[in-house]
C-alpha cells in the first residue's frame, strides 16, 4: 500500500477495525500473476486532497480583442500557464499567452503544409511544443516555435486515433470514436464490438497492433438505430501508459505500451436509472446540438428530427445508465472520470472522481456550472466555460489544497 491507503488503513487498525477499510469502504491491494489489483468495497468517502479556486486566473473569450470561438472540442496547457485551443468549426488552431491576454492563430483550416482539417488530438509535450492529429488530412504534425518541426502519414493507421504519447515518442493510438455510428453496430459476435490499441512509429510509419478492448455495445432491439444512453469502452494515455475504462463497469484498467496490464482498480456502484425528468432535461442540450448539426434544415424537419431523437430517450427511460462520462488523465498520471450525464455533452458533469496513478482514490473534485474541463498541468486546470447564450469562453483556474471541512 502507499500514500493514504497505507495512512488510512493503518488508523483505522489502530482503532480495532479491519486493517483494508479506507473511510466507509473497504480496500485491498494485492498481486495476481504481476497485475497489481486494488479492490474497494464500495466508493470511498474521502475528500479529495484539492479543489479548483474560487476565481479563475483568467478567461479568454469574453474581452474586446479575445478571440471568438465557436465549439471548442481540445484544449492543452503549457508549463508557463498558456494554452493551445482547437475550434472545431472554424478548425483552428488558437494559441493563448500565459495570464490569457493575448492569443495567436497558430494554423488554419486548409489541406498545406502547417494547416489543419479536423483536430481529433492535441498535445503539449513541452513549452511551445504542439503535436497536432488531423483525422481529414491523416496525418500527425509537431509543431516547435510556432513552425513545423516533423509530419507523418497516418493514412496506415487508418480506423485508429491518437490517443496519447508513449515514452520513446511514438504515438498510442486506439479505434477511433468515429466508429460508433450505427452503420458499425452489425456483422459482429457477442455482445460488444472490440476495438483495438495500437503503436505507431513516426519515423519508421510500423504500426503494431498490441491489445483489444470491448469498444461499443450492440444497440438493443426496442432502439431500432441508436442508444442515448450506451456505455463504451474509452482509452486514454497516462504517463505514456495505456488506460482502459468501461463506463458501465467501476474498474480501470493499466497498461504498458505493448499491451501488458500492470494495474486494475475496481470498486462498486450501482447505475442510476433513466428517468423522464432527466430527460426533459437534456431537450435543451439536445435541441442546441441538434440545430448545429442541422442548421440549415427547415423548422418544420428540425421538429420532426427532434421528436424521433426525444421519443429514442423516451424509450429508454427506466435502462441503467453509465456510471461516468469521458474519462481523461492529467499531467500527473491521475484519471479523472467525470459524472454521466445523459444528452451527450460533457458540461455539467461535476463532480469529478479522481483516482491517481498508483489505484489511490483521491475524492471528488467539484467545477464550476457548464464548465467542461480540457486539461490538468502543473497545477493548473484548463476548460471551456459557456455561457447562457452558449457562447463558449476559455478559462483557467489554480488547483489549490482542500481545506479540511468540520463534521
Amino acid at each position: 500500500m502507499t500514500g493514504r491507503i497505507l495512512m488510512l488503513a493503518l488508523a483505522l487498525a489502530a482503532c480495532g477495525g479491519d486493517p483494508g477499510l479506507t473511510g466507509e469502504a473497504q480496500v485491498q491491494v494485492r498481486d495476481s500473476a504481476s497485475v497489481r489489483i486494488v479492490e474497494y468495497a464500495g466508493e470511498p468517502e474521502v475528500e479529495a486532497p484539492f479543489v479548483l479556486a474560487p476565481e479563475p486566473l483568467y478567461r479568454h473569450g469574453v474581452n474586446p480583442g479575445d478571440y471568438e470561438f465557436e465549439q471548442i472540442n481540445f484544449g492543452r496547457l503549457f508549463p508557463d500557464g498558456g494554452a493551445v485551443l482547437s475550434d472545431e468549426w472554424s478548425s483552428e488552431l488558437v494559441v493563448l499567452n500565459p495570464d490569457g491576454t493575448a492569443h495567436e492563430v497558430l494554423a488554419r483550416r486548409g489541406e498545406g503544409p502547417g494547416e489543419v482539417g479536423f483536430v481529433d488530438a492535441l498535445f503539449a509535450p513541452g513549452q511551445d511544443s504542439i503535436l497536432v492529429a488531423d483525422r481529414r488530412l491523416g496525418r500527425v504534425t509537431l509543431f516547435a516555435a510556432g513552425s513545423i518541426a516533423r509530419a507523418a502519414d497516418l493514412h496506415r493507421s487508418i480506423g485508429l486515433a491518437v490517443a496519447g504519447i508513449g515514452s520513446s515518442g511514438e504515438l498510442l493510438l486506439t479505434t477511433s470514436v468515429l466508429l460508433t455510428a450505427p452503420s458499425f453496430r452489425t456483422g459482429f459476435e457477442g455482445e460488444w464490438r472490440l476495438g483495438h490499441m495500437a503503436r505507431f512509429d513516426m519515423e519508421t510509419a510500423a504500426l503494431d497492433t498490441v491489445a483489444s478492448y470491448d469498444f461499443v455495445p450492440r444497440i438493443p432491439p426496442e432502439l431500432e438505430w441508436w442508444d442515448p444512453i450506451e456505455a463504451i469502452g474509452q482509452i486514454l494515455v497516462a504517463n505514456a501508459e495505456f488506460v482502459y475504462t468501461r463506463s458501465d463497469r467501476p474498474e480501470v484498467t493499466w497498461r504498458l505500451p505493448d499491451g501488458t496490464v500492470t494495474q486494475i482498480v475496481r470498486w462498486q456502484a450501482e447505475s442510476a436509472p433513466l428517468t423522464e425528468e432527466l430527460v426533459k432535461s437534456v431537450e435543451t442540450a439536445v435541441r442546441r446540438r441538434t440545430r448545429a448539426s442541422y442548421r440549415s434544415v427547415p423548422e418544420a424537419r428540425f421538429e420532426e428530427i427532434m421528436e424521433e431523437d426525444m421519443a429514442t430517450y423516451r424509450a429508454s427511460i427506466g435502462r441503467p445508465m453509465p456510471l461516468f462520462g469521458s474519462p481523461f488523465a492529467d499531467a500527473e498520471g491521475r484519471v479523472w472520470l467525470p459524472s454521466y450525464r445523459p444528452g451527450g455533452f460533457q458540461e455539467g458533469a461535476s463532480p469529478y472522481t479522481v483516482i491517481s496513478s498508483d489505484g489511490e482514490w483521491l475524492g471528488r473534485v467539484e467545477t464550476p456550472p457548464r464548465f467542461r474541463i480540457l486539461d490538468v498541468t502543473g497545477g493548473l486546470v484548463l476548460g471551456v466555460l459557456r455561457d447562457d447564450l452558449d457562447i463558449e469562453s476559455v478559462a483557467v483556474y489554480e488547483l489549490i489544497a482542500a481545506q479540511p471541512s468540520r463534521r
